[in-house]
């Protein structure tokens, strides 16, 4: 699973010409999801998200989490986090997930979310969507489940 975290002043997701979903100050989050993904993988990676200290203090020092900060929510699914750029100029999506798994960790990342977090916003699966953002910094986070989590991994 992938999460691209942008700190944002506001954020927006349109579809068909149609705003569904705005947010304030807090995170627009890119979600790739992968065909050896499941709710275990998801938890841990909302845990982390949730928990990054990436917003200023008074000392303008990033100490600062999400709830500290009143921030709020804009999650994304995006299948082509896991686009393979390896051969050719024409990306491969063979590593994204099958559209109904990946469909049901998105659906259960918001749930998740909106009981840790008053705002949650969200964009609309497989849908064209376009997103309009101001990031704050910038200041954009990748966070891989591979490279967090793995079992030899010296980040547990």
């Amino acid at each position: 699973m992938r999460f691209i975290i942008q700190r944002v002043k506001h954020a927006s997701v349109t579809v068909d010409n149609t705003v569904i979903g705005r947010i304030g100050k807090g995170y627009l989050v890119l979600i790739g999801v992968s065909d050896t993904d499941n709710t275990e993988i998801a938890d841990k990676m909302i845990k982390k998200m949730i928990g990054l200290r990436i917003f200023e203090d008074d000392n303008g020092k990033t100490n600062l989490s999400l709830k500290d900060v009143g921030g709020e929510l804009l999650l994304v699914s995006q299948f082509t986090l896991y686009a393979d750029c390896k051969k050719g100029n024409r990306p491969s999506f063979i590593r994204a997930g099958n559209p109904r798994l990946a469909e049901g960790l998105y659906d259960y990342i918001i749930d998740s979310c909106k009981k840790q977090v008053p705002v949650v916003e969200s964009g609309s699966f497989g849908a064209d969507m376009k997103v309009d953002l101001l990031n704050d910094g910038p200041f954009t986070i990748l966070l891989d489940s591979l490279e967090l989590f793995a079992k030899d991994s010296f980040n547990e």
